[in-house]
């Protein structure tokens, strides 16, 4: 996975990095002892269900305050990812529950993964790509599709969003 991320990033170059919630809301948790994780993921569901990054970041403090004394390494696991778990208020709303809880490269090859331990292998070099190939083939018929299509051609062509909405760009006033 880490290759395609490094190649996706040399392919498209002004693409924004997020991170996966769903790892996050687990990774952190781990960091604590047993009896502070459930008090925990509530302030953690907090910072992702946030309505913007303003609403993100103040989650953030308080989730600072209530577990920076006592546990800074959870602190850290969501602070040094600040930037990238908060990328996610920069796209349309109907979108965030995709970018939230989706890791592409995992959603799509854990077919592959679990057929591969399955079969103890892919068999030969060669034969590998083929069944990667017909494994994801066959898997695609089962993912979600994305919601609200519609806003997805404004996404690539770099409209910008504020608190889920499109922001019209203004008109240039001409003096």
């Amino acid at each position: 996975a880490l290759g395609f991320w490094k190649a996706l990033a040399e392919v498209f170059p002004t693409t924004r990095e997020t991170r996966c919630w769903v790892h996050k809301t687990a990774n952190v948790p781990d960091s604590l002892p047993k009896p502070a994780q459930p008090g925990a993921k509530k302030p953690i569901q907090d910072i992702c269900n946030a309505e913007d990054k303003q609403h993100a970041e103040a989650a953030i403090k308080t989730f600072a305050q209530l577990y920076g004394a006592k546990f800074p390494k959870a602190i850290k696991k969501i602070t040094d990812d600040q930037a990238e778990l908060s990328t996610l208020h920069d796209f349309p709303a109907e979108h965030r529950i995709h970018l939230r809880t989706t890791n592409p490269i995992e959603s799509t090859f854990a077919t592959v993964r679990l057929r591969t331990k399955v079969t103890r292998g892919a068999g030969s070099r060669t034969a590998a790509p083929a069944m990667v190939f017909k494994l994801v083939e066959s898997a695609q018929q089962r993912w979600r599709a994305v919601n609200a299509p519609h806003p997805v051609a404004l996404v690539r062509a770099g409209a910008r969003f504020e608190r889920g909405r499109l922001v019209e760009r203004p008109e240039a006033v001409e003096a």
